[in-house]
């Protein structure tokens, strides 16, 4: 699934491309993604200008002059691509198709069909039941070491499985977790209770470090995800230990062949990477 910097990728390939744009036609494919396509969506889209291309956590927020925002979460497998010529045909996943006042196409192709599109009142976002229950965005100004620790006070969770869940911070997915806690010397197996004072704060410089730089980057290229251009994402090739079982991490100066290097275990169903050595 597309994480943050990912979706932040795709938000600022989206503003050239529909910023001030008036949408001309709305195409919708199949009544329903993850959840039924909303029965108005074509009427509340069509002949209105975008203002806005915003992103809550790992939503994309198409912001529309009539106050509503439309709203689009991609999934495991959904790619937004942009095409300036609207004249090709659909594919067999392209499944909702939004041409511009210009001629230029955004169109959502999803395979697997766990994304979501939906139309909603932007004043209303806040209260919505997909976003009321949504932590603080790691990369607003606000968020530090403070803000990271309260969010962690008595969780008995590990670190791991903390960062990952939404409700306490907005965004972040198994790759930069990995990343961030290799950054900031923090075992995955850490209670997140215990994560306070100077750990926090160290942890939370390196959430920020960890996405600015895979934003830099065009974020990672892994299975389905590349930019709306087209391109593919590079911040994979900079992964300090994600991915890395058994290699050893940056700046290594163990042995390798007697510790084993990067230590793939498994937390909540899903893989984690990290060095036992560097790592408490």
């Amino acid at each position: 699934m597309p994480e943050l910097p990912e979706i932040e990728t795709i938000r600022r390939g989206l503003l050239p491309a529909l910023k001030g744009k008036v949408i001309a036609r709305v195409d919708l494919r199949r009544p329903d993604l993850r959840i039924p396509l909303p029965r108005d969506l074509k009427k509340r889209l069509e002949g209105v200008r975008i203002v806005d291309i915003g992103r809550r956590a790992k939503y994309l927020l198409i912001e529309l002059e009539s106050g509503d925002s439309c709203v689009v979460h991609l999934g495991m497998s959904g790619r937004l691509f942009i095409e300036k010529d609207a004249a090709r045909p659909p594919g067999p996943h392209d499944h909702v198709m939004i041409t511009m006042d210009d001629g230029v196409r955004v169109t959502l192709n999803d395979p697997r069909r766990f994304g979501l599109v939906t139309v909603l009142r932007k004043a209303d976002l806040p209260r919505h039941k997909l976003f009321a229950a949504i932590g603080p965005e790691p990369l607003a100004p606000e968020f530090g070491g403070a803000v990271l620790a309260a969010a962690l006070a008595g969780k008995k969770t590990s670190i791991k499985a903390a960062l990952s869940d939404q409700r306490l911070v907005a965004g972040l997915g198994n790759i930069y977790v990995c990343e961030a806690l290799f950054r900031s010397g923090i075992s995955p197996k850490r209670r997140a209770g215990t994560v306070k004072g100077e750990k926090a704060a160290a942890l939370a410089r390196a959430i920020k470090r960890v996405l600015n730089e895979a934003i830099a980057s065009g974020g990672s290229s892994l299975r389905d995800y590349i930019q709306p251009s087209g391109e593919l994402g590079y911040f994979q090739h900079r992964w300090a230990v994600y991915d890395k079982d058994g290699k050893p991490c940056p700046g290594c100066d163990c042995n390798v062949a007697k510790t084993g290097g990067v230590k793939r275990i498994v937390q909540g169903g899903r893989s984690t990477f990290y060095c036992p050595r560097r790592q408490r």
